[in-house]
């Protein structure tokens, strides 16, 4: 009798267990995997904030979501396959997984208190084998019996076991453990028994699986017309990466000024393992210390940037207000999660746009831009820096928790590929230096110490137009008021016109930013795929909007605008354009959008006339 075996165009499967069982290596390992062997993949990992949250419990459950194959712009809304490392896993993931999806189970951690734990009663069982495909498999035993003769501990061994249940896996969809092997063998390479041990559970899970008939077989039909030199790559890296191009190419040393916060640290410590590029990183004693060293270091001519997310933003404003009345380049990366205060630290939301956009005292005007992908957050945050730089601002890149730490493709940029930047500085040909003479862009020159004749006042009081003397001359104030929120302004005219996707026909526009494109790009493919008429229109530029914004407001009946918040961007229009009427779609979970929650309720708006 041969095995079960499926055919599909794409797949999501799931790893889930305590936070302590090294979920989210297994993940990158499937996912590094896929990438490896040319599918389209998106991720989706999902952690409690607590360091060790109670184990076998539902609370401190930790997942990781992966969707592969073909045609994927989203971690998927519920997964084929759940592999459940304890009975809480399960329950955790109890609405996520797909009527009659496969459900693999370490049958070795369903004693009676893990059992209760996690709020099993006594039908849950029989349900979930009426429901699901459930094959309850040995995994912690196995594991053991895998490494019963090395000289490795017990703790030590059942740390291995989600390499047993990543072998299942592999096995699952006819993929080789080679790239994991390769992985063992780096990290490893100090300690070959541990290198042995983990290869031996590997192919342990893998022979497993071989051997169980229970075991189905998933066949996935990968894109094949995928060139060039890709990797897998999460937003956090692609934002350090694109900051890092960006000093290159501008031919400047990057100076970062940080304080770590979740989950915006991993760009940091990135940035601070460049120390070959050039990179200098400083992690300071507070989210203060992070950004005013940053200005400090713009001030002195370095392509200056800080990261953090929304309660260290809060406390970067005060600072933030001081570069843009000095009118130095500087980027700051924001990456947000859920609020108010500490909220939800490892989880995502789009709400600190008003925050962005105006949560600085005075009349304090800053380029807002947000990126849309994990991969895209390479091309915003190179984009941010030329803006920064050739326009002596600046400038707030907003990315999230679940692009920061979701993976995708992304072929890598030839550097002679990349936009030129030229940063603005003062012509030292020049007899005589006005610190706020300005072009036709209201741009003005960067003169930085140590160049004679150059010498000018900086600081946080208000300068005089031209010649940057400390004024308090009522109309000066209002001039250079004026000023700066127009030179913000006239970046319209360095920044693309907006796209429309979707049906050209439509009288229906779905209007998004931000991280949820992937989301909202799949719902109205399948609406149009339908026969429904709505196009989409998904803005990475905020502040200020494309110049051609308010003409695609204008084409359309109805306007629905969908994100992970109460409205803010909504209220944004509104504000912009109040002659046009908004309708919503919301979401504050501290989870993506997933692609049924938006059809349904774009469906609901449509039909509610």
């Amino acid at each position: 009798m041969s095995k079960t075996k499926i055919n599909l165009n794409d797949v999501v499967v799931k790893f889930a267990g305590d936070s302590g069982d090294g979920i989210q290596l297994t993940g990158i390992q499937l996912t590094n995997t896929t990438a490896q062997m040319g599918e389209e993949v998106a991720t989706f990992p999902d952690y409690p904030a607590e360091i060790r949250a109670p184990q076998g419990t539902v609370g401190g459950v930790s997942g990781f979501q992966l969707h592969f194959g073909k045609g994927i712009h989203t971690p998927g809304d519920k997964c084929d396959v759940l592999v459940a490392l304890n009975p809480a896993a399960i329950m955790a993931n109890i609405n996520s997984i797909k009527r009659g999806g496969t459900i693999i189970a370490d049958e070795d951690s369903f004693s009676d208190k893990n059992m209760e734990k996690a709020g099993f009663e006594e039908n849950t069982m029989s349900n979930l084998k009426q429901d699901y495909k459930l094959i309850l498999s040995p995994i912690s035993s196995m594991t053991q019996e895998s490494l019963k003769d090395s000289d490795l501990d017990i703790k030590v061994i059942m740390k291995s076991k989600n390499m047993f249940a990543l072998g299942i896996v592999y096995n699952l969809f006819g993929f080789p453990t080679k790239y994991s092997e390769q992985f063992f063998e780096e990290k490893f390479k100090n300690k070959p028994e541990l290198i042995e041990a983990n290869k031996k559970v590997l192919q342990g899970g893998f022979n497993y699986a071989s051997a169980i008939q229970a075991m189905p077989s998933f066949r996935v039909h990968a894109p094949t017309d995928l060139k060039g030199k890709y990797r897998s790559i999460s937003g956090n890296i692609a934002t350090a990466w694109g900051l890092l191009a960006a000093a290159e190419k501008s031919g400047l040393e990057l100076f970062l000024g940080s304080y770590p916060i979740t989950p915006a640290s991993e760009i940091l410590m990135e940035i601070a393992n460049r120390k070959d590029l050039g990179a200098k990183a400083f992690q300071a004693e507070d989210e203060i210390g992070g950004i005013v060293s940053a200005v400090g270091a713009a001030f002195a001519g370095n392509f200056a940037a800080t990261s953090t997310s929304g309660p260290g933003l809060a406390l970067k404003s005060e600072a933030l207000g001081l570069a843009v009345i000095t009118e130095l380049p500087l980027v700051v990366v924001n990456v947000q999660r859920g609020g108010p205060s500490t909220g939800l630290p490892t989880k995502t939301e789009q709400s600190d746009l008003f925050q962005a956009l105006t949560g600085r005292n005075g009349e304090s005007p800053v380029p807002v831009i947000a990126a849309s992908t994990p991969s895209y957050c390479f091309n915003y945050a190179y984009k941010a820096s030329k803006l920064a730089l050739e326009h002596m601002t600046p400038v707030l890149l907003l990315t999230d928790s679940y692009l920061a730490n979701g993976t995708e493709p992304w072929k890598i940029p030839a550097m002679k590929d990349l936009e030129g930047i030229e940063a603005k500085m003062a012509d030292k040909s020049k007899e005589e230096y006005e610190p706020y003479e300005r072009d036709e862009n209201l741009v003005r020159r960067w003169a930085v110490p140590g160049m004679k004749g150059f010498e000018h006042r900086i600081g946080g009081l208000e300068k005089m137009n031209i010649s940057g003397t400390v004024s308090y001359i009522p109309e000066n104030h209002e001039n250079m008021t004026m000023i700066r929120e127009e030179k913000v302004q006239k970046l319209a005219n360095f920044i693309p016109e907006q796209k429309v996707e979707g049906d050209t026909d439509a009288d229906t526009l779905i209007i998004g930013w931000g991280s949820t494109y992937g989301h909202i790009k799949s719902t109205i493919d399948e609406l149009n795929n339908e026969g429904k008429k709505v196009a989409h229109a998904h803005f990475n530029y905020i502040n200020p909007l494309p110049k051609n914004t308010k003409e695609i407001l204008g084409k359309y009946k109805r306007i629905i605008v969908c994100e992970l918040n109460l409205g803010q961007f909504a209220s944004y229009l509104r504000m912009k354009f109040p002659e046009y009427k908004y309708e919503q779609v919301n979401l504050v979970q501290g989870l993506p959008f997933s692609v049924s929650y938006l059809k349904e309720n774009i469906i609901e708006t449509i039909e509610n006339k």
